[in-house]
């Protein structure tokens, strides 16, 4: 917001973009896909916070197309540009789908109370109206939720000791 204050005060060349929940290579475990595949990897369940809250999630790629794109693209300035996939899943469908990538389909998922936020903190439903990203930055997601998982795990499965399945390791 101080940022397009000045370009509403200042007519400085401003445009913010807003991506929904970037994943990928090097990201920390604290989030939410390295923190299921790290689990998937290493135990013999998964431990998740509310099963039922939607995320729109962007790979790492894609959201740097978008950094780059909007930076080139006038019709873009005084605007706010969210990108991500367009698409929701719940955090449960999230493991499910990491877990039969990883060939994992068995492995139970359950919700921990103690990782569950407060109603108060928590975000039910997050997902992008890319539409505006399409038609001013002509951006388009190109790595789908599949591979971006896929790309994910290889690069994670090969920095994650899997022979211990302590649940303090991650």
């Amino acid at each position: 917001m101080l940022a397009l204050s000045y370009h509403y005060a200042f007519e400085s060349p401003v445009a913010v973009l807003r991506p929904f929940n970037t994943y990928g290579p090097r990201q920390s475990l604290r989030a939410v896909v390295p923190t299921i595949i790290s689990q998937a990897l290493t135990r013999d369940r998964i431990e998740l916070g509310s099963l039922t809250p939607t995320r729109d999630l962007t790979f790492v790629s894609d959201t740097v197309a978008g950094f780059l794109r909007i930076g080139f693209a006038d019709g873009a300035v005084g605007r706010v540009i969210a990108i991500g996939q367009g698409k929701e899943i719940t955090i449960g469908d999230l493991a499910r789908k990491i877990l039969q990538i990883l060939g994992k389909e068995d492995t139970p998922i359950v919700e921990d109370p103690a990782r569950v936020r407060p109603d108060a903190s928590e975000v039910y439903r997050l997902v992008a109206d890319i539409e505006p990203a399409r038609d001013l930055l002509g951006w388009e997601p190109r790595v789908s939720l599949d591979d971006g998982i896929r790309q994910t795990a290889d690069w994670l499965g090969g920095r994650v000791d899997t022979r211990r399945s302590s649940r303090h390791q991650i």
